[in-house]
Parts: C-alpha cells; structure tokens; sequence
C-alpha cells in the first residue's frame, strides 16, 4: 500500500473545507444540546437553509456578504417557525420534530414546482453561484502548494475557501467560550440541568431556549454554506445523514465544550478517510471504492453507538455535564 499517499490525504482532511462545515455545525449543536440540553434532530435543515439562501440570493445578483445575510436569516426563521410549536416539548418527542421539520424542508426545496427557483431534484450546480465569493479571493491566481498540499488559491475547494471556514469556525469557538461564561450561558445550563428551577426563578425559559435555538440555527447555516461551496447544492446531501455525522462528531469530541465540536470534526473525518483509503489498496482487491465507503460508514455508526453506551460525554467533556439517559 502507499502509505505516503495514504497519510497525506489524511492529512489533508485536518483543515479541509468540509471539515470546517461539520465544525460550523457541531457548534451550533453544541449550542443546541451542550449548553441548553435541546435534542435538536434536525440540524440539517438549518444547514440546508443556509445553502439554498445563500446560493439562491447569490444567483439573483446579491453581494456575498447580503447573500449570507440571506441564508442566516433563512436558518433564523426557519427556527422561530420550528421553535414556536415545539420547544414545549422535551426530550424525544423534540427530537422526533426536528427530524420531521428537516425533511419537510429538504422535500420542499427539492420538489419539481420549486425547480425555477431551487433547482428542484437536480440542484444548483457550483458555477451558478461561487462566482461571487471567488471574486472577493485576496489571493493571486492560480494555485499554491504548502508541502505535500497543494490547492487552487481561489476556485472551488480552494485556500480562500479553507481560509474563510476556519476563520468562521475560530470566531465561533471564541464566542461560546465567552458565551459559557456569561450570565447568560449559565442560564441556559440551568435549563438544561432543571428548567423548572429556572422558571421558579422569575426567567423565560421558552425565551432562552428560542435564543439558543435561533444562535445555534445560524452557526448551521453558515456550515451549509461552507460544506456546498466546494461543489454544488443539492437536497439529498443535506438530509438526515448529515444530522447523524454531526451528531457523531459532539458526542465525539464532547457536547457542552468549547472545543470538543472541532476536534470531533477533525478525528471524525481523518479516521474515515484514513479507513476508506486503506481499505481500497488492500492488496488483491479486497474491497472495491463502493464497499469500502460502506463499510467505512459502518464502523461510524457502531462508534456512535459505542460513545452513547461507555462514554457519553465524548474525549474532552464531563460525565457530570452530560447525560444522555437523564440521570
């Protein structure tokens, strides 16, 4: 096996853009379920909101910055819309909404009446909307190597690109460690320990958790906008599967930390890339590219399974912070 070849694609995986998407989205759900203790299944549709704003408001000729500003007010509303019915409701039956109104999302966007406007089943190809942001690219064209990696400086998954999402996902790390220390951030851990005892203190509990929910729906947003940037927009990339993987990726890393979302990101996909790699140059063919991303996608869900069983609080976080069988 070529092992130099193997290492540097997992390397790769470390500060790749997607890696910074799934970041984006961890945090947001750490937001959700680490610091407030919302069971948010649906974290996908905030992503896909995103996305869609931010490419649709791109192709109608808004600058970049009006088109985020699109895609985030599309993921804001998206939870006020979803927040008012539901976040009443706790534990499963939360859960089992969210997922709901994440499907309800990506079937409406991906429906054949909408085609004009969101590209329907297809999609919106890359080309109809990155022109924009590759424009506002400070660096010179063409491509630039840093070691073995070597990226176009503006096109596509590109440095710009790489520069923009970890950029973002450093600006979100910052503003939760500032937010978990704040009156605030203690108030939403007291709704996530005993929402009652808050309630009885005088505070708007439904109010905090429609804050909380609305802040971690942006920071979804923002990492559908990275995750679509490198290729194209399409529904059924941003559908239940994504949740899981971000899912993963907390519990991985530890919810109701500050930097668990990121290095759950990181581990997640340079183990996954280093599994796949090695499974297909297994010498004799062993398992084609087809068998081994599925197989590769298995032992994600058994490690999901695994951290929910023996270790629930994931790598960085606190047994006493988080537990999921509510005791």
């Amino acid at each position: 096996m070529e092992w130099t070849r193997i290492l540097i694609n997992v390397a790769g995986e470390v500060f790749a853009p997607a890696t910074a998407a799934y970041a984006l989205a961890a945090i947001g759900l750490n937001i959700h379920f680490g610091m407030t203790g919302l069971i948010n299944m649906g974290q996908a549709g905030f992503m896909l909101m995103g996305a869609y704003g931010f490419a649709i408001a791109t192709m109608n000729g808004w600058p970049v910055w009006a088109a985020v500003a699109a895609g985030m007010a599309a993921a804001a509303v998206f939870a006020v819309i979803l927040g008012i019915p539901t976040l009443s409701l706790r534990g499963d039956y939360l859960a089992i909404v969210t997922i709901a109104a994440a499907e309800i999302a990506r079937y409406t966007v991906r429906s054949s009446s909408l085609t004009s406007i969101t590209g329907g089943n297809a999609g919106i190809a890359g080309n109809d909307f990155k022109g924009s942001f590759q424009q506002l690219c400070p660096l010179p064209e063409g491509s630039w190597s840093l070691g073995p990696f070597q990226y176009s400086n503006c096109l596509s998954n590109s440095w710009w690109l790489r520069i923009v999402g970890w950029g973002l996902v450093a600006i979100g790390i910052v503003l939760v460690w500032r937010w978990m220390k704040s009156p605030w951030g203690r108030v939403l851990k007291g709704i996530r320990e005993d929402e009652d005892a808050v309630r009885s203190l005088g505070k708007n509990v439904y109010g905090y958790k429609m804050q909380a929910l609305v802040l971690g729906g942006l920071f979804g947003a923002l990492g559908g906008m990275i995750y679509v940037l490198p290729s194209a927009v399409q529904a059924d990339a941003l559908g239940r599967t994504l949740t899981f993987n971000v899912w993963t990726i907390l519990l991985l890393g530890g919810a109701a930390t500050v930097f668990g979302p990121v290095l759950g990101s990181i581990l997640m996909w340079t183990v996954l890339m280093f599994i796949k790699s090695t499974l297909r140059d297994m010498p004799g063919g062993v398992f084609s590219s087809t068998q081994a991303e599925a197989f590769s996608w298995v032992l994600v869900g058994v490690t999901l399974m695994l951290l929910v069983i023996f270790r629930p609080q994931g790598i960085l976080g606190d047994r006493k912070e988080v537990m999921l069988d509510g005791r």
